[in-house]
């Protein structure tokens, strides 16, 4: 059995995220839950948007599950450069 796959690509201003799903373009998003409809319809049943956000089979670029525009921050930090402590 072929194990499935997502990625989630960096936000575009125009378009929002593209999604690829087991190695084919399967559309575009501009949130989570639009992420979760298009998983559920290419037969990804049953998810709802935390499953979507914690699922280890997805590869996001460009940011995570909170992050659809483009510069927008990670409020988790991945990637961003650290300021010095002020002390």
């Amino acid at each position: 059995m072929r194990e499935r796959s997502v990625i989630v690509h960096p936000p575009t201003r125009r378009v929002g995220r593209l999604v690829w799903v087991d190695g084919r373009p399967a559309g575009t998003v501009r949130s989570l839950r639009a992420l979760t409809e298009l998983l559920n319809q290419a037969g990804w049943e049953g998810l709802d948007e935390v499953d979507v956000a914690e699922l280890p089979v997805i590869e996001w670029h460009g940011g995570g599950p909170e992050v659809w525009s483009p510069g927008a921050p990670d409020p988790w930090g991945r990637g961003a450069k650290r300021q010095p402590d002020p002390r």
